[in-house]
């Protein structure tokens, strides 16, 4: 069995005194050999982190009754290598970041659809279906037939749907996200703009992946993860992308084949716009990277 393991988790609970909780958090991290980042706002708690089984199982317990933040939404996979370099705890006005402070997941959210239930919602011609990740994510998988938005970052997503969307005109609207975290925000948003019928998939696109079977999935390509395995496949295993380091964006055997891709420093999507000195940045990381791999460590640019 692989030896660590890493927790993608999130609450939406409003904390008004949300600062207090650092240190104690960062501590128990710490002693616990954990590592990663932690995300608390007012409204809640946000972050990825790793460590043995036995420290992930006692930080759960720790944030869910010591730190009171109730059930939490978590996802685990494994890994045989320590994916982050330090523990660090951060103060944040969000979680996710949408800039709009009609978005109140603590108060509003669309209707939570189950993953065996989704293929059915798809299946209304009625039923408009938004990919409310960003562009890169979207562009090595998404669902069938869903929408583009074309953000490169979450914050566009209210600006997609002044422009493109219609209350009166869209009566159902459906959406998804990798874990479930970016709907509680974009349906939230939705509803506070008139948008009635709002769907989100539960869990997101990896607890889709779970309970869905390949012959009966409605999902195209692979699923873009923040983590050290850059995408997985229907069965959540590592896919076949890697990540260009220059421009943090996945990368596959073609764009390798590219003249335009240098290990470490250069793809496709970002040679044509590096910079002489961002080059020179690039190529120094690559190499503290490959030394560090040479030790056994993960270094912190990785």
């Amino acid at each position: 069995m692989q030896a660590i393991v890493i927790m993608a988790l999130y609450k939406f609970i409003e904390r008004p005194n949300f600062g207090r909780h650092k240190k104690p958090i960062e501590d128990f991290c710490k002693a616990q050999g954990i590592k990663g980042t932690i995300l608390l706002a007012l409204e809640g708690i946000n972050g990825t982190v790793a460590g043995s089984q036995a420290a992930i199982d006692a930080l759960i317990e720790f944030l869910e009754n010591a730190m009171h933040f109730g059930t939490l939404e978590y996802k685990l996979s494994y890994d045989d290598l320590m994916p982050f370099h330090r523990m660090k705890v951060k103060l944040k006005k969000e979680i996710v970041t949408i800039g709009k402070p009609e978005a109140k997941p603590t108060q509003q959210t669309g209707i939570h659809v189950k993953p065996e239930e989704w293929n059915a919602l798809l299946n209304d011609p009625d039923v408009i279906l938004l990919d409310t990740r960003n562009d890169y994510e979207v562009s090595i998988g998404t669902f069938k037939n869903a929408v583009n938005p074309n953000t490169t970052n979450f914050r566009e997503f209210p600006e997609y749907v002044a422009q493109h969307l219609d209350p009166k005109q869209h009566k159902k609207v459906a959406m998804f996200c990798t874990g479930g975290i970016r709907c509680e925000k974009a349906s939230s948003y939705m509803l506070a703009h008139g948008f009635e019928n709002v769907y989100q998939l539960e869990g997101g696109i990896l607890k889709y992946l779970e309970k869905v079977s390949e012959d009966n999935s409605l999902w195209n390509g692979e699923c873009f993860v923040f983590d050290n395995r850059v995408s997985v496949d229907h069965q959540l295993q590592k896919g076949h992308y890697d990540l260009c380091h220059a421009c943090r964006q996945p990368i596959n055997d073609t764009d390798k084949a590219s003249p335009k891709y240098e290990k470490n420093i250069s793809c496709p999507n970002c040679f044509d716009t590096l910079t002489d000195d961002k080059r020179k940045r690039v190529a120094e990381r690559a190499k503290q990277m490959e030394l560090a791999k040479a030790r056994g460590q993960v270094h912190l640019g990785s």
